[in-house]
């Protein structure tokens, strides 16, 4: 009878008791969230990298047509995870990882030379701030931004091989110009862990912007020397920082 009560009474406590680090789920989904102007396809490397490590990796496909609809798309996703999800965000995705990120199963963010915006604040905003160092981008005549050909590989990705890089600036994803212009509403990183990589040699976002971004947020933060698609030149150092923050939210 003794052991009966005792056995309530340990179910009851259990029960009645906060979920913390000892019922914590491990993390184990990445989710990744492409920035403008490459396509998902870009993230091969990272994705082998961290299934090779036992990750189930999934990468959005966002349309690009406005913010709402990015959200959406990776929303979308989120909910075909089993579990919690490393949600990660590249340039433009990381405004998409930002509002997208307050889904319940997002256990934290990862930023990759990406924007990190606070509420009220737009992709325009933040890099008027800064200004990068790549004067190339332009506008279609019906509201669709693209990086001029000609420097695509000087701006983007200049430590990617030529071959490569000349493919990109011919296969861009064209955002929607009132996708920069959509100010974010509830910025995930104010009630989640996140973290930030810094691509030190970027010319798509002022280094130093990322890292006034990054300490505003409270991001544990990496330098690495890379181009903007520091995802393509340096994939091993992105799948060791998701796999850093993956580790940190399971513990």
């Amino acid at each position: 009878m003794r052991k009966m009560r005792i056995l309530a009474a340990t179910l009851l406590a259990l029960a009645a008791a906060p979920l913390g680090h000892a019922l914590a789920e491990p993390v184990k989904n990445v989710v990744i969230v492409h920035g403008a102007l490459a396509d998902g396809s870009s993230w091969r490397k990272v994705f082998d990298l961290l299934t090779t490590k036992g990750f189930t990796v999934t990468v959005v496909q966002p349309p690009m047509t406005s913010l709402g609809d990015d959200v959406a798309a990776t929303k979308r996703i989120l909910d075909l995870q089993d579990g919690p999800s490393v949600l990660v965000g590249h340039s433009y995705g990381g405004m998409i990882v930002t509002e997208a990120g307050t889904s319940e199963n997002v256990a934290g963010l990862v930023y990759v030379a990406a924007f990190q915006p606070d509420a009220g604040e737009t992709l325009l905003d933040l890099a008027a701030r800064k200004p990068a160092a790549t004067k190339g981008i332009a506008a279609t005549d019906d509201g669709y931004l693209y990086l001029d050909p000609e420097i695509f590989a000087a701006d983007f990705a200049a430590d990617v091989p030529e071959v490569e890089a000349r493919f990109m600036a011919h296969s861009q994803v064209f955002p929607a110009k009132s996708a920069f212009e959509t100010k974010i509403t509830a910025p995930a990183w104010k009630g989640k862990k996140s973290w930030a990589l810094i691509a030190t040699e970027d010319r798509a976002i002022h280094p130093d912007l990322m890292r006034t971004m990054a300490k505003r947020a409270g991001s544990d933060t990496v330098e690495v020397k890379a181009s903007h698609a520091v995802f393509l030149s340096q994939p091993a150092a992105v799948a060791e920082l998701i796999e850093k923050a993956a580790t940190a939210l399971s513990d």
